[in-house]
């Protein structure tokens, strides 16, 4: 039987609820602040009072996404997050999602981690994907030939 890794949510607790704390905060600030102008119409200083905390919560949530997902895809998680948090504007988070590497692979005998361009399991030793029989690299399946020995595949 085939062993499944073990699923983990990818946005961490903690991110929701410093989400959810900075939300209220936020929302407190904003309804005092708002009120106590009375130049805007009532529903302009809802949305103000709404829409601002949930804009940051949402910002901390995505950090907290970039934080889990870097660390689910073996990526250096600290590294990416704080550059989502200090490179303003959102400009960390875009770069993050354009240089992401792809999701870890499973071993099929043991359910250790590979990457994507492991041809064999670090730990085991079972091939995980299909590879040339000569110099042992990764090939695509419908290769007849291997691309950079040019050995003929199987």
């Amino acid at each position: 039987m085939t062993p499944v890794p073990h699923r983990q949510r990818v946005v961490p607790t903690a991110a929701w609820i410093i989400a959810g704390v900075v939300a209220a905060v936020l929302f407190a600030i904003f309804a005092y602040a708002v009120s106590r102008k009375h130049a805007w119409s009532h529903e302009e200083r809802a949305l103000i009072a709404i829409l601002v905390p949930a804009l940051a919560a949402g910002y901390i949530a995505l950090i907290g996404y970039v934080y889990g997902d870097a660390k689910r895809r073996g990526m250096r998680h600290v590294m990416w997050t704080l550059l989502a948090i200090f490179l303003l504007n959102g400009v960390g988070i875009i770069l993050y999602f354009i240089v992401r590497e792809p999701l870890l692979g499973y071993c099929s005998k043991c359910g250790s981690a590979v990457n994507h361009g492991y041809a064999f399991c670090p730990r085991c030793g079972s091939s995980v994907q299909p590879c040339c029989p000569a110099c042992h690299r990764v090939i695509q399946g419908p290769w007849s030939h291997c691309a950079w020995c040019g050995a003929k595949v199987a």
